[in-house]
């Protein structure tokens, strides 16, 4: 795919409903000309239509790779306490049960991120590997006599999903409810997850609350039923280790399944896609698996780049990129166009799988807010592409993919595939 450049710099509104409903050539056109013309731009912010939230005084837009990396190294001046994951700002405390530590600064987030850590160390990352290949096999196993289905809400949705359930100790006979949560919540502007009249804050509260009253459930029945869980390990403390309220519980619960199911869903997606799209690639890779495994997970991601944004605000006066910006100033930064800066990366629309170096941002910019999943996801995209390669190794997409109304989550809803019946068993 190239970008196509049919709006000038004037034209370009980031804010408008109009502008996500264009192509992604179109959309990807128009970062590139903010690259090109004008790097750190600033946009009015607009009323949303059902959502009874003031309008937002705007916000500089950063679409140069440079200025992304700097944004994220300094967060004691680009701080992410006022709301990072929505443009508008919200009332804090939804801030803070949907973001959880995403809208922290340190120490509350240091401390936060030190206790859920634990279930994130590359000894606990490893323990789950075998988990990640079984649910891999069993997904395949649901479809491969089929010939066709969707391939995204039947491979690439339930891995990182049933794995996210699996480490948090949720029964399978909740994973479909986490499912539908999970979707109305990152699906608000999208009329297949949100019926028409629906206020969305009121349906993202609800969805939340029921998904925070699951995980409060649990938290109380391990307390006096602990297992080899990370619900246990977050609620009881081994020495001097601090742990978690229940409301810090439910509220990264909520973080949790919303960012660690949609993100590697849509990556392995987009990758599926891209390896159809670009059959040298996936011979390529399909020639060496395991040796180009570790460059075509990043490529992934890169193309993918599932979260298209971040926004952060300024605690002082500062300059970057020759703009000044004042205390207060909100700055957002689209990851999206970072990932496709051509300064940074030879032939940025070419999808490639053994790309060296790749310095994404994919998984968000260097600091105390880089993804704490990232390895977790990459574990799942390689064994998920693994078994493909293996059982269904002629696997392509037959039809464009639905994708995902938002601005902020690079979706793909549906999207249909074909492949040989019984696959290569």
């Amino acid at each position: 795919m190239e970008p196509v450049r049919i709006l000038s710099l004037e034209e370009i509104d980031l804010s408008s409903i109009e502008f996500w409903l264009l192509p992604e050539e179109q959309r990807e056109g128009a970062f590139a000309t903010l690259r090109a013309e004008d790097p750190i731009r600033f946009f009015e912010e607009i009323d949303i239509p059902g959502i009874p939230i003031p309008k937002g005084p705007g916000y500089w837009a950063l679409t140069r790779h440079a200025h992304i990396l700097e944004a994220s190294r300094t967060p004691d001046l680009f701080s992410s306490a006022r709301g990072a994951t929505s443009i508008p700002d919200l009332p804090p405390e939804m801030n803070e049960f949907f973001g959880g530590m995403i809208n922290m600064d340190d120490p509350r987030h240091g401390r936060q991120r030190r206790i859920i850590s634990r279930g994130f160390t590359p000894r606990a990352l490893a323990s789950i590997e075998a988990a990640v290949e079984k649910r891999a096999q069993s997904i395949v196993d649901r479809v491969i006599d089929k010939g066709e289905c969707d391939f995204v809400t039947e491979i690439a949705a339930p891995l990182p999903l049933e794995i996210i359930c699996d480490m948090v100790g949720i029964p399978e006979s909740q994973t479909r409810f986490v499912f539908e949560k999970t979707n109305l919540i990152l699906g608000l502007g999208d009329p297949e997850y949100l019926q028409e009249g629906v206020n969305p804050l009121a349906a993202a509260l609800g969805a939340g609350s029921e998904l925070a009253a699951l995980m409060r459930e649990m938290a109380e029945e391990r307390r006096g039923n602990p297992r080899e869980d990370l619900t246990t390990a977050l609620i009881h403390a081994v020495g001097d280790e601090d742990v978690l309220t229940d409301e810090e519980i439910a509220s990264f619960f909520v973080l949790l399944v919303v960012a660690g199911n949609e993100t590697t869903r849509n990556a392995i997606s987009h990758g599926m896609k891209a390896i159809s799209d670009n059959p040298e690639q996936r011979r390529r890779w399909w020639d060496d698996f395991e040796g180009l495994a570790p460059t075509a997970v990043e490529e992934i991601v890169r193309w993918a780049t599932p979260v298209i944004f971040m926004r952060r605000s300024l605690t002082r006066d500062a300059t970057l990129g020759g703009r000044d910006l004042r205390e207060g100033d909100k700055v957002v930064l689209w990851y999206s166009s970072g990932n496709r800066d051509e300064s940074v990366f030879d032939a940025p629309y070419r999808f490639d799988v053994g790309r060296k170096p790749n310095e994404h941002v994919g998984f968000g910019g260097p600091g105390p807010h880089y993804c704490l999943g990232a390895n977790l996801a990459r574990r799942e995209i390689r064994l998920m592409f693994r078994e493909i390669r293996r059982r269904l190794p002629d696997l392509e997409i037959t039809g464009a993919p639905e994708m995902l109304r938002s601005n902020f989550i690079h979706g793909i809803k549906h999207m249909p595939c074909r492949f040989t019946p019984g696959g290569a068993r």
